[in-house]
């Protein structure tokens, strides 16, 4: 069934600016590319950042475990730290924000980095988590700061996205 032109929506003004990247014979240049990877980029992140806020709540007694015994209060540790979360993802949804957000997010997961260096430690006290997988926390907390400077603006050219 074909519409005519006239009961078409117009595109959205991100789905304009997308278009304004693309040739006429289809080829999309390299700034369109690279919008699409910052949408992946922020997209991971928030999901990242949204749906391990929610863990802290609703797993609260097993994020428990893992703050080190001489970080005081970890029940409410780990209850800021899941609200922290959840503000961060919320700011990456609207463009002014973002680079702030995303500079949180960085500042963050920096200050839970020695939860992860004590599940290393520790690997005694966490029996069903490989130790693979806790080795693996580290160079990959080094790759989610790099993608949350990147996709935010934080570093390079802040995007237009």
């Amino acid at each position: 069934m074909q519409h005519s032109s006239s009961s078409r929506a117009a595109p959205t003004a991100s789905a304009a600016s997308t278009l304004s990247h693309a040739h006429a014979d289809g080829r999309v240049t390299r700034s369109a590319a690279m919008n699409r990877w910052r949408w992946a980029g922020l997209a991971f992140v928030f999901l990242w950042f949204a749906i391990g806020g929610v863990a802290h709540f609703v797993l609260t007694e097993t994020e428990m475990r893992i703050v080190p015994p001489y970080i005081p209060w970890p029940r409410t540790t780990v209850l800021v730290t899941g609200v922290l979360e959840l503000l961060g993802a919320a700011g990456l949804l609207w463009r002014a924000p973002r680079r702030a957000a995303g500079i949180g997010l960085i500042l963050l997961t920096l200050a839970v980095t020695p939860a992860n260096l004590y599940m290393l430690q520790h690997t005694e006290l966490f029996p069903t988590v490989p130790y693979w997988a806790l080795v693996a926390r580290i160079p990959l907390q080094v790759l989610l700061l790099a993608l949350i400077a990147w996709s935010c603006g934080v570093v390079g050219r802040r995007p237009r996205i």
